[in-house]
């Protein structure tokens, strides 16, 4: 018995604007990227692009999730500390921290630390390359 799944099927398109940066494209949004070799302070850059994307895929994992556990929550923060190293050019580490602004007990933090590290497209990917590890912790 086989079994049929639907696939998610993304598209962006990035094009170079000058030396300074590039745009990248997708539905009806634009992002300004950083592709200057001096760095640009108005823009992500790829690696930071990266840790955004990873963040974002977290917080939309925690919006799926939080009605399916009846999780109440009154906001979400992710701090993302990342490192690259030279040779060959990759991200060694990646440290996270979710901060959920909650009322819930521990225990439900930590299902929801686990479902967002079971669920998240980014986090699956990045994982297995990168040393990637962190907390969900209640906001003070």
């Amino acid at each position: 018995m086989s079994e049929t799944t639907t696939k998610m099927i993304f598209s962006v398109s990035a094009v170079r604007v000058d030396a300074h940066g590039s745009l990248a494209r997708c539905k009806n949004a634009d992002i300004t990227l950083d592709t200057d070799l001096a760095g640009r302070l108005d823009a992500f850059n790829p690696a930071e692009l990266l840790m955004a994307a990873l963040a974002a895929c977290m917080i939309k994992g925690i919006e799926r999730v939080t009605p399916i556990l009846k999780f109440k929550l009154r906001g979400v923060e992710v701090r993302l500390h990342g490192v690259r190293q030279d040779v060959p050019p990759k991200m060694e580490s990646i440290d996270y921290e979710i901060v959920v602004d909650t009322d819930e007990n521990d225990h439900r933090l930590e299902l929801l630390h686990d479902n967002v590290k079971k669920y998240s497209t980014v986090f699956n990917t990045v994982a297995p390359g990168t040393q990637l590890r962190g907390v969900l912790k209640r906001a003070n």
